[in-house]
């Protein structure tokens, strides 16, 4: 009797969380607001991005030339400059004045200068300078600006050496213009571009980040739709928190990982951006990335009251949580503090695991910090995740036992004064 009893226990649980996985599957598609940031979002969205940056280096970067040299040297500076792909000498200017007024209108973006005495210092023997005034406000069109200048000046400094020098062979003279050889190799992200930098963490940001708003979306329809506010219904289904945790869970995490799969493997591809996952590697680091995401959403959710809050706390974290994953920003100049607090999001140890696994090709032995912690970070949010529905499975009972009480307080204040009219209806007959 006790085996059959069990496993009756055991066979209603795994029924009950059928159930609210369905249910609250049905409220994932049913629900216009869910299903756009769990499903349309995450579908549209990294291609919105990834369009975005897919041009990952400037060209032709328009630049001002202020040229009171009017020599030989100077012009050749400016041919070779001008040659260049990531840059256009877009106007001749007579003064540093005019060329700060295209600045300030945003017509170029940054001002070569050639003093007066330019070609005389070269044919004395000096050295010569080169004014370069770039615009800071876009990184990459200062790095267009000042790289392709350093390049021009070195071809022309390795000219002037060789015509002092006193070599011989083409031996002697790649000695002279190059005495230390190196090759420059790009490493992980060869392009050099900004895309392959920084789109893999938008991309796992993006997966945390409309995770939390649907979850949060659902509770504050449950709330609005129960009679008082509560997260959890009354019902027979809902008298359990594994079952309400993990029917609830099982739900957002069988859809997620199509979208996991879809953001890792599809888009990176779709733009060309470097990816060196595998697919086993990449589920061994989406499977603790999507449980820590959805618990954290869930202990989250007890917090909305109203759909609207959901806004409030998710979309306004999601640059400070992108810089706190060290991408955009070095990790050794965080503060300590912010280090800390990095180290309880999802997205902090997901985003660095896989940009090592997408750029740098490691296995889930190269990323066991991360993948451990991730792990530990879904271990932990899933019993807060109980907690919180304890304690709303209390609170509904609770609420429920003192309205049966009230209820049951008013029929028999209605008796009593039933019983009082009927006694002074006789009295008085």
């Amino acid at each position: 009797m006790q085996n059959e009893s069990f496993f009756s226990q055991v066979k209603q649980g795994l029924l009950d969380t059928c159930y609210i996985c369905v249910k609250e599957m049905r409220g994932l598609v049913t629900d216009e607001g869910v299903l756009i940031f769990c499903v349309l979002v995450p579908l549209f969205y990294p291609l919105l991005y990834s369009w975005i940056y897919n041009n990952e280096v400037v060209r032709d970067v328009p630049v001002a030339v202020v040229d009171l040299s009017h020599s030989a040297a100077s012009r050749e500076f400016i041919r070779h400059y001008d040659a260049g792909s990531d840059v256009k000498v877009a106007y001749m200017c007579n003064s540093l004045d005019d060329a700060k007024e295209l600045i300030g209108k945003q017509q170029v973006h940054g001002a070569l200068y050639f003093p007066e005495d330019f070609a005389r210092r070269l044919g004395r023997g000096e050295q010569a300078t080169v004014g370069l005034y770039c615009d800071m406000s876009l990184m990459l069109n200062y790095k267009a600006i000042y790289q392709t200048a350093m390049a021009v000046a070195g071809e022309m400094n390795s000219r002037i050496q060789l015509r002092q020098s006193n070599g011989f062979t083409n031996r002697d003279d790649e000695i002279t213009t190059k005495p230390l050889d190196f090759d420059e190799v790009p490493i992980f992200n060869v392009t050099d571009g900004y895309g392959n930098a920084i789109i893999p963490g938008v991309l796992m940001l993006i997966l945390q980040q409309t995770l939390l708003l649907g979850i949060g979306l659902a509770a504050g329809t449950a709330r609005e739709n129960n009679r008082y506010q509560d997260l959890v219904p009354i019902s027979k289904h809902y008298n359990g928190i594994f079952r309400i945790v993990l029917g609830k869970s099982w739900c957002y995490f069988m859809v997620y990982m199509v979208m996991a799969a879809y953001i890792s493997l599809v888009v990176p591809r779709m733009f060309h951006y470097i990816s060196l996952v595998t697919p086993w590697t990449i589920l061994g680091l989406m499977a603790p990335y999507l449980l820590s995401c959805i618990f954290f959403g869930m202990t989250l959710s007890c917090m909305v009251r109203y759909r609207e809050n959901v806004m409030l706390l998710v979309v306004f974290t999601s640059v400070p949580f992108l810089f706190m994953t060290g991408v955009s920003w070095p990790q050794s100049n965080i503060p300590g503090f912010w280090q800390g607090v990095a180290c309880l999001i999802p997205s902090t140890f997901g985003v660095r695991g896989f940009l090592r696994i997408s750029s740098m090709g490691a296995t889930l032995q190269d990323i066991s910090v991360e993948y451990h912690a991730l792990w530990i970070q879904a271990f932990v949010y899933f019993l807060t995740t109980c907690m919180v529905y304890r304690y709303q499975i209390a609170a509904t009972r609770k609420r429920a036992f003192d309205h049966m009480q009230a209820m049951r307080e008013k029929i028999e204040e209605a008796k009593q004064k039933k019983i009082q009219a009927d006694a002074k209806h006789n009295i008085h007959e």
